[in-house]
């Protein structure tokens, strides 16, 4: 929803990527770089220009009298299925003659694992562990960009709390909006964030700070001094795939002119992570979904000179509990991954 004010007079409309036609005209805010769409309802007596703000409306759950029941979380839902047999599987050696069949292009792998609570990845980069020292060596000289949902404002939030020397500079954002500065002038860091544009559920936001990723990419410099980190994927779970596929083609062009005006510039992807099924999660926004956005950013990142942090396996094979943002162990191991990246073998 957006409010619109023209002095003293003030009104509030629905909007959305895309709305039912009524009688009640419509204001397009559709974006003219990425074409990302967005509309709202025209106030009955202002003016489309005098929308000043974004935030998060209700929705409509239409479950039938006790159908709620069937959404509960450690009865139906997160719980493993039993064996109703033997839970010994005996692997036959082949006969002789038999066809073998053959493997699917398409198998996944697990991209690691935990031992005594550090993630181990499977892939080529080695990952080291980084205490405050280590991060502030491993960050010197550069600007780390982060744009996307709360589950990257963790991240900003993990290095804030984690460098004495990183202060925040107070650009007088709401707390759980941004967008946020912090500075290390002694060791020359800068770290930003920034949440992605609509449809995004959040508290009141400006609307001049609503900024699509691919835009915010096309105005860096980049370089070898330069990280970006993206992570965009529960707020539009709840929408058709092919918004999510338009969004992410948007950013994934971004990036590949990036990477041709900079080639030296890191880029690392955060994927979708596992979380806690409430009634509301489960029928608006589930792990269900959550996967299959997953697999559309995979897909559409493959080839690129890009870095993935899997925070689906980071999740799904730790111990503590699924949780929209990730407790505290597990995001230290992402945040060792990150810097694994930036740093190849400078742990500490």
């Amino acid at each position: 929803m957006s409010m619109f004010r023209s002095g003293s007079l003030s009104e509030t409309t629905i909007c959305n990527v895309c709305l039912p036609p009524t009688q009640q005209p419509l204001c397009n805010y559709t974006d003219l770089r990425t074409g990302e769409p967005w509309f709202c309802y025209k106030p009955k007596n202002l003016n489309c220009d005098t929308r000043i703000n974004h935030f998060k409306g209700g929705f409509k759950q239409n479950l039938k009298a006790k159908e709620e029941k069937l959404f509960q979380s450690g009865v139906n839902m997160k719980v493993s299925i039993q064996a109703t047999g033997p839970s010994i599987a005996t692997v036959l050696s082949r006969k002789e003659g038999q066809l073998k069949v053959k493997k699917s292009s398409g198998t996944s792998v697990p991209s690691g694992y935990y031992y005594q609570g550090v993630w181990r990845s499977l892939g080529d980069t080695t990952l080291s562990q980084f205490n405050r020292s280590a991060i502030t060596q491993c960050l010197k000289g550069k600007d780390v960009h982060m744009y996307g949902d709360s589950t990257i404002r963790q991240w900003f939030e993990f290095l804030n709390a984690a460098l004495p020397g990183l202060k925040e500079f107070d650009l007088r954002s709401p707390r759980r909006v941004g967008p946020f500065m912090s500075l290390d002038y002694e060791n020359n860091i800068m770290v930003t964030y920034r949440c992605h544009g609509p449809p995004i559920r959040i508290g009141l936001i400006p609307t001049r700070e609503l900024r699509y990723i691919a835009n915010e990419i096309d105005h860096l410099l980049g370089g070898p001094n330069t990280v970006i980190v993206i992570g965009i994927w529960s707020h539009i779970s709840t929408y058709p795939i092919e918004i999510y596929i338009r969004r992410l083609q948007s950013i994934r062009r971004a990036v590949l002119q990036l990477l041709d005006r900079a080639p030296g510039t890191l880029v690392i992807i955060r994927t979708a992570n596992v979380k806690a099924l409430t009634l509301y999660e489960t029928i608006t926004n589930s792990d269900w979904y959550s996967l299959q956005r997953d697999k559309v950013l995979r897909a559409m990142f493959k080839g690129l000179k890009v870095h993935l942090i899997d925070a689906w396996e980071m999740t799904l094979a730790h111990h503590l509990p699924h949780n929209l943002h990730p407790l505290p162990p597990i995001i230290k191991n992402m945040i060792d991954h990150v810097l694994s990246y930036i740093c190849p073998h400078k742990g500490g």
